[in-house]
């Protein structure tokens, strides 16, 4: 039963945790059950019109025009 008790702060989107490098590690990190996730690559994507960081975990992820993160897609 206790795994129905859910604490508030212990469930966050991508689009809730603060623009930084490292709390999108953590996040990332806690969202793939304790599995460390680092940058592999970043660079500006001329064709996103930001920065871009490719992550361990597969996916590249970038910072919109509100200061949120997102997941990129290959073809933005």
């Amino acid at each position: 039963m206790s795994s129905a008790f859910v604490r508030e702060a212990e469930y966050q989107k991508l689009n809730e945790i603060e623009p930084s490098l490292s709390a999108l590690s953590f996040f990332l990190r806690r969202e793939n059950g304790g599995q460390l996730i680092r940058e592999t690559k970043s660079f500006y994507s001329e064709k996103c019109g930001r920065h871009v960081y490719a992550m361990s975990d597969g996916l590249s992820y970038a910072l919109d025009d509100e200061h949120k993160w997102m997941v990129i897609l290959k073809d933005c």
